[in-house]
């Protein structure tokens, strides 16, 4: 029974089949594009950000997997650190998902499509840190006093 949620990875004479769940290979696409050079960060959604409130975290974020006629294509939506050659990273990432994917399921991407949602600057990085080391040193001296 094949749906648009697995993928065959093999088969035999028996009838035995593996088939591993389109979200297994969104995990692994998306922890090899974070590695890439450039890289700043993945696009998430509703559901990711309310994960990482709650501290789980979503290494499939930012890819989208479909299978049509066999044919196995990626959706990477992607943040870019600001002052990279934006064509050199997305086709380091193209290569890097190809790769990766190829070592671990000998499975073939057909298509890899990468969306570039945004630049991160160094600035907007340090006053994220900044604001966030306010917040949290602003607390403990609060607990201090009481």
């Amino acid at each position: 029974m094949a749906d648009n949620s697995t993928i065959l990875l093999s088969s035999n004479d028996k009838g035995d089949e593996t088939r591993v769940d389109l979200g297994v290979l969104e995990v692994i696409l998306g922890i090899a594009a974070r590695k890439v050079d450039g890289v700043s960060e993945m696009r998430g959604t509703l559901k990711t950000g309310i994960d990482t409130l709650f501290g789980r975290s979503n290494q499939g974020k930012g890819v989208s997997l479909s299978v049509e006629d066999d044919k196995l294509t990626a959706d990477v939506y992607t943040y870019l650190d600001y002052g990279v050659n934006v064509p050199k990273v997305c086709v380091q990432l193209q290569k890097n998902l190809t790769l990766q994917l190829k070592q671990m399921t000998d499975l073939d991407l057909t298509q890899i499509n990468v969306h570039v949602v945004g630049l991160v600057s160094e600035a907007d990085e340090t006053e994220v840190k900044a604001d966030t080391e306010a917040l949290f040193s602003d607390d403990k001296e609060d607990e201090a006093k009481d």
